[in-house]
């Protein structure tokens, strides 16, 4: 078994370069007692120690921050609200104009694309920033003309505070051996669940249910009908809470024992909250 999990690892392309440090991602998962896993917090606030803060900005958007004062914002646009913030890294995907910019602000230190300027070649990150790692494991999308942009799309991960933590971005298909290898463990995933613009609802479903994050957070999701019906198709597999904010704060020891599905509601960043 173990020799096949290293073939697979080989399989998986060039983000597991010989120079980077083993991920604590991808290993066998652990199974984790939890208990009080939501905090209402500003963004502002310091993080809980062991911990990684996620909050719901606005569509695909995230914002990820860990104790040691690191963040990022997925699927960045080059506007998260009116406070006065500059994240140390953002990370993007092409598939449509509301994943990403191409004038983000300068002063942002890391600014990761999901594509590569040669067509089918795949972005490859792997950015260790000591109490964060952000690697990315590309993905094939759809292009305008009905045809299939190999590479054109990326699944970030993210590992903080011992957490796994994956952004699936505006994924079109089911991940193949190889990619879900590469993803490792996930502990949290943020699933696009709009059931059109990414992938169908059934294929989304199986791909969460593959993954056995202990929490998923659906996003990309553009009306409560939508998301009912995703939450109605998941109910016998996950545990469905419905938070009433847009954050909240994870670490290893409090995970949920059982697979979860976390809604959040949408809310830009703004200094007084």
């Amino acid at each position: 078994m173990i020799r096949l999990l290293l073939c697979v690892l080989l399989l998986a392309g060039p983000v597991m370069a010989q120079d980077r440090r083993p991920s604590h991602c991808i290993a066998v998962a652990q199974n984790t007692p939890g208990v009080e896993y939501l905090q209402k917090a500003s963004f502002r606030a310091p993080v809980p120690e062991f911990s990684v803060r996620l909050r719901y900005i606005a569509h695909a958007s995230f914002l990820l921050q860990s104790e040691d004062g690191l963040s990022a914002v997925t699927d960045f646009t080059g506007f998260i609200g009116n406070a006065d913030f500059i994240p140390d890294v953002v990370t993007m995907n092409h598939a449509h104009s509301t994943h990403w910019t191409a004038n983000p602000d300068p002063a942002i230190p890391h600014v990761l694309r999901g594509w590569d300027d040669m067509p089918g070649e795949g972005a490859d990150h792997y950015l260790d920033l000591g109490g964060m790692v952000v690697r990315n494991v590309p993905t094939d999308i759809r292009s305008w003309n009905g045809g299939v942009e190999p590479n054109g799309n990326s699944i970030f991960v993210f590992e903080a505070a011992g957490l796994c933590i994956g952004h699936l971005g505006h994924l079109h298909h089911e991940p193949n051996d190889a990619q879900y290898a590469a993803l490792g463990r996930m502990d949290v995933v943020m699933a696009p669940v709009d059931g059109g613009y990414t992938m169908p609802l059934d294929n989304m479903m199986n791909v969460l249910r593959r993954l056995k994050a202990r929490i998923v957070i659906p996003m990309h999701w553009f009306a409560d009908g939508s998301l009912g019906r995703f939450l109605a198709g998941m109910e016998g597999d996950f545990d469905i809470i419905e938070t009433g904010g847009s954050e909240i704060t994870v670490s290893l020891r409090s995970l949920p024992d059982r697979p979860t599905i976390m809604v959040l509601r949408p809310s830009l960043l703004r200094d007084v909250e």
